[in-house]
């Protein structure tokens, strides 16, 4: 197994709330670059790569010089598409980010990184800054952490839960045993891929972040991003 390090980048071209969204520019930078850039800050990660489920996105990934690849557009979920982008891609830890979290802080990437150690087959990152208006939102993900590990992950209020990012690092092996796993009940009911691997009795390692980024699901989302950008961060 190689001793790489291997950054990928899912992005799909439709979304309910934002359709197109990886390719808005009225930073005049597509989203997808933003994410990409940020990804290229990480010290350690040999290879940042777009996998994307549409031509549009892997030609505008190219256009400002990035690494793109095309994958089925069958994937039920970005872990699926971001494991058969890693196929070709031989590493041992292979790094799930997001194609819409422009904010991401390239230091707490790093941190999760450092935390696959040998006997960590999958790790994310969680804030430990629930605001009440976080713990009242279902789209905002509560992890249950226990020491270094995230024994639960849920919508609702969790009193002493952490804010869960949806970035993951996978030792490259489980990451595809992982997406070869059937989906579980809790995974299907609560509509957290997560849940598949704890379901299946394997750990999730914790590693707190500095901050928690923004994510871009609605064109409310997008409009704050481009008044941050524009303000110069």
């Amino acid at each position: 197994m190689s001793d790489r390090t291997l950054i990928v980048i899912p992005a799909r071209l439709e979304s309910t709330r934002l359709p197109r969204k990886m390719l808005l520019r009225e930073t005049g930078k597509y989203l997808v670059q933003h994410v990409y850039e940020r990804a290229t800050m990480v010290r350690g990660a040999d290879l940042v790569l777009v996998a994307a489920d549409d031509p549009a996105i892997v030609e505008a990934v190219e256009s400002f010089g990035g690494q793109a690849v095309l994958t089925s557009r069958a994937h039920a979920s970005g872990s699926d598409r971001v494991a058969e982008a890693a196929r070709n891609y031989p590493s041992r830890v292979v790094v799930d980010i997001q194609g819409d979290e422009p904010d991401l802080d390239p230091e707490d990437v790093e941190a999760l990184i450092a935390a696959m150690d040998s006997g960590v087959e999958m790790g994310t990152l969680v804030f430990d800054g629930l605001t009440q208006a976080d713990q009242q939102d279902p789209s905002v993900v509560k992890a249950v952490v226990e020491g270094d590990w995230a024994v639960d992950f849920r919508r609702e209020p969790t009193p002493g839960g952490r804010r869960h990012l949806g970035i993951y690092a996978f030792r490259a092996d489980f990451l595809q045993a992982y997406t070869g796993m059937p989906a579980t009940p809790r995974e299907k009911e609560r509509r957290l891929e997560q849940m598949r691997a704890l379901d299946h009795g394997h750990a999730i390692r914790a590693v707190p972040a500095r901050s928690a980024g923004t994510g871009i699901d609605t064109p409310q989302d997008y409009a704050a991003f481009v008044e941050r950008w524009c303000r110069g961060g």
